[in-house]
């Protein structure tokens, strides 16, 4: 299908105020700052409390997009939330975020779950959506809670996790100029053993009881390892190959906070330096699909990207999936 050229218009990121240290868990955890920065990178990470949650979040990072892009929510069409901690699952966290900037009525909104995964899922979607002619602008939310879904008792998976949102508004391009040059998205479901979340509910009273659930996250952190090692490099070699690039063209990665460890694997396989790489997992930990977009909101706020540039997210998550996207990155926006 031909695409529509698109404009990325403004981006948006919020974290809940609270901040978990590292020495913090020590409090609650038999671990130590040292154990966790040598496996992970993460020194803190911000972490929901009270009435945080991925929605309240999801609408701050919504509204930062929509004040730096000098747009209002009338100004959308369609809005799509990655999220797999919603606050709700019905409404969606769409749904409640369009209520919550007084979006026009009619605006099509709804929820994906990719996981990790889930902004470039969405970036994927709101291309082929407003390539379709239908809708002109749409508004992307990754916002996740995972710090409310972890067992708190295991220390190999909740040091992991922070709280945060990212959003970004994509457009047609009013100059015909293709802010996404190319996105590789991919899925494997018989991965998805490595990274669980079970929802099970109760069965009627009338039917046989199903076993209790457990709904934490459950992750198998070595096979996660051995899979992203091997597929995010070739994700990000062929969506550079795919379009007519070399990497050498790409001015930055950002990848998907996770683990410095992976980074730094992924890092090697790309022959990349360390200013072309990304990184703030030491502030922030995993924020899930926020992940990426926190990641370059903040880097061009602080200048460690300059524009204009090229740019490849890249990320993976539970199901397993994964995926890149190229972008360019206009000057002084953002």
């Amino acid at each position: 299908m031909n695409t529509t050229p698109i404009r990325i218009v403004s981006l948006g990121k919020a974290v809940p105020k609270t901040v978990i240290t590292n020495d913090d868990l020590t409090k609650i955890l038999d671990t130590s700052d040292e154990w966790i920065t040598t496996r992970t990178g993460i020194k803190q990470r911000h972490i929901a409390s009270g009435d945080e949650n991925s929605l309240t979040i999801g609408v701050q990072a919504a509204k930062e997009a929509l004040a730096k892009g000098n747009l209002e929510g009338k100004d959308i069409d369609l809005i799509i939330a990655a999220t797999s901690n919603p606050y709700n699952i019905y409404p969606s966290t769409a749904c409640s975020i369009a209520d919550a900037i007084d979006a026009k009525l009619g605006t099509v909104a709804f929820d994906i779950t990719a996981a990790c995964t889930g902004m470039i899922y969405a970036m994927e979607i709101a291309r082929s959506m407003i390539s379709s002619g239908k809708y002109q602008r749409a508004l992307l939310v990754a916002t996740d809670t995972v710090s409310k879904f972890v067992n708190w008792e295991d220390r190999s998976t909740c040091v992991l996790f922070g709280d945060g949102a990212s959003s970004m508004i994509l457009e047609k391009s009013p100059d015909g100029q293709d802010d996404i040059i190319a996105i590789d998205i991919n899925a494997d479901g018989k991965q998805g053993r490595h990274i669980t979340m079970h929802l099970n509910g109760t069965n009627c009273p009338l039917v046989e009881p199903a076993q209790g659930s457990n709904e934490r996250v459950m992750m198998n952190g070595k096979e996660v390892y051995k899979f992203v090692v091997t597929t995010m490099p070739d994700s990000v070699n062929n969506c550079i190959e795919n379009c007519g690039l070399k990497p050498e063209d790409i001015d930055y990665l950002v990848p998907h906070q996770a683990n410095l460890r992976i980074i730094d694997a992924l890092q090697q396989r790309l022959n990349y330096t360390d200013e072309k790489v990304i990184t703030n997992i030491d502030k922030y930990g995993n924020t899930s699909a926020a992940s990426v977009g926190i990641a370059l909101s903040e880097a061009i706020e602080e200048g460690k990207i300059k524009t204009p540039s090229t740019a490849i997210l890249c990320a993976f998550g539970a199901g397993m999936t994964w995926g890149s996207v190229i972008i360019k990155l206009r000057e002084g926006i953002y």
